[in-house]
């Protein structure tokens, strides 16, 4: 850095107090917006708007969806990020409120996105207003992202960032919810897609076929009994894995299926 930067914790919690209403406003209205991957855009839009309002130094939206927001005008580029989109709301029998209209208290604000990640972009877009307010700007560059497809393509993202705009920070935090902890980023992640075939007849005879459903039956047992026996290491904790998603194919329902398929989501630790 060009000079030593002194940092006025209590002025910054003083501004994070006093913006809480406004960050809170954001973040309502995030939520309210649905934004599943591939269709962020509402979301992307209400983003940049705030951006915007709260005085970012350039604001763009690239060709891939992705909103980045600029202060200060410095050599070393850092980058503060978060996914803007957003899972589905499953079985809406499970919510015990509207997960769009959300819900807030002393203490809460609740909905779809809220924690994954639409909280760490409100924090982030207001880290950017008090950077700005005190004069915090030094020989850097900020750039806080909203990126989009996370949840479908991990990494896709920032691979666009990097390799079609050319912008390559120095470092990196990504605001992924830890519990208001720093933590390092650790295990590594596959995507298992595992299949068995069958062959269909009438439901009303069975014996003539060979049902693909069954025959993945004593897979799911082995994979639930091989997730009890995964690799632990003492830093990076135990290696998990999840069967996520269950396919198949099946001329009708009075058929017997004739494919079946499970996606795992395998999480890896140190020496798996």
């Amino acid at each position: 850095m060009s000079k030593e930067l002194k940092i006025p914790f209590a002025e910054i919690l003083k501004k994070a107090e006093e913006y809480k209403p406004d960050m809170t406003r954001f973040l309502r209205d995030m939520i309210a917006i649905p934004s599943e991957s591939c269709d962020e855009e509402k979301v992307v839009l209400r983003i940049k708007e705030e951006m915007e309002k709260v005085g970012f130094d350039k604001v763009d939206i690239d060709p891939q969806g992705n909103v980045l927001g600029y202060i200060g005008h410095g050599k070393h580029i850092i980058a503060m990020d978060a996914h803007i989109d957003t899972v589905g709301v499953g079985n809406l029998s499970n919510w015990t409120f509207d997960p769009y209209e959300g819900y807030e208290d002393e203490e809460t604000i609740g909905g779809r996105g809220a924690s994954d990640q639409e909280g760490g972009m409100a924090s982030m877009v207001y880290a950017g207003k008090i950077i700005k307010d005190l004069g915090l700007e030094d020989d850097y560059t900020l750039v806080v992202t909203g990126t989009v497809q996370e949840e479908d393509c991990d990494g896709l993202c920032w691979q666009y960032i990097i390799n079609e705009t050319g912008l390559r920070p120095e470092f990196v935090v990504s605001t992924e919810p830890t519990d208001c902890n720093i933590y390092r980023g650790q295990r590594g992640r596959m995507e298992i897609r595992v299949e068995v075939d069958g062959v269909s007849c009438h439901g009303s005879a069975p014996e003539r076929g060979d049902n693909a459903i069954f025959k993945m039956g004593p897979i799911l047992n082995e994979i639930k009994e091989l997730a009890n026996n995964l690799g632990d290491d003492e830093f990076l904790g135990k290696g998990t894995l999840t069967v996520s998603e269950v396919f198949f194919t099946s001329p009708s329902r009075c058929a017997v299926a004739d494919s079946c398929a499970i996606s795992i989501d395998r999480r890896l630790t140190w020496g798996e």
